[in-house]
Parts: C-alpha cells; sequence; structure tokens
C-alpha cells in the first residue's frame, strides 16, 4: 500500500510539473522538418572539424538536434 501511495504522488508531481511547463512554440525553433540547413562547420569529439558535406550520404543525411535534458 505504502509502495502504490509512493507512486501516486511520483505520478501526480509529473503531471503538475508538466502542466506548469511553458509552451514552446516549435515552429520558431530552429529549422524545420524538410527545410534545408544552412552550411556548417562542427568539430567533433576529437577536435576535428565536420561540414555538413562531408556527411552527406548518397541519400543525404540526417540531423537531429537534441535539446539537453537539463532545461
Amino acid at each position: 500500500m505504502r509502495m502504490r501511495a509512493s507512486i501516486a504522488w511520483i505520478l501526480t508531481a509529473g503531471v503538475i510539473t508538466l502542466a506548469a511547463a511553458p509552451q514552446v512554440d516549435v515552429t520558431r525553433i530552429g529549422p524545420q522538418i524538410g527545410q534545408e540547413l544552412p552550411a556548417f562547420t562542427l568539430t567533433d569529439q576529437h577536435g576535428t572539424p565536420t561540414t555538413l558535406p562531408s556527411v552527406m550520404g548518397p541519400k543525404g543525411a540526417m540531423v537531429v538536434f537534441f535539446r539537453s535534458a537539463d532545461w
């Protein structure tokens, strides 16, 4: 019974946290699905500059942006 109460409390706290989170208009943040990206150069984990054309394959490339979990 105590475990159920703890789980219920955690779930309730999570729902309240989600409900209080500000709404983000994703159409105004970053490139949109299908939109062509501008040229860029980023440094990889070894310090080597990497460009978009250097990672393109015969069918293109998929670029995924991950927002930190530490909002």
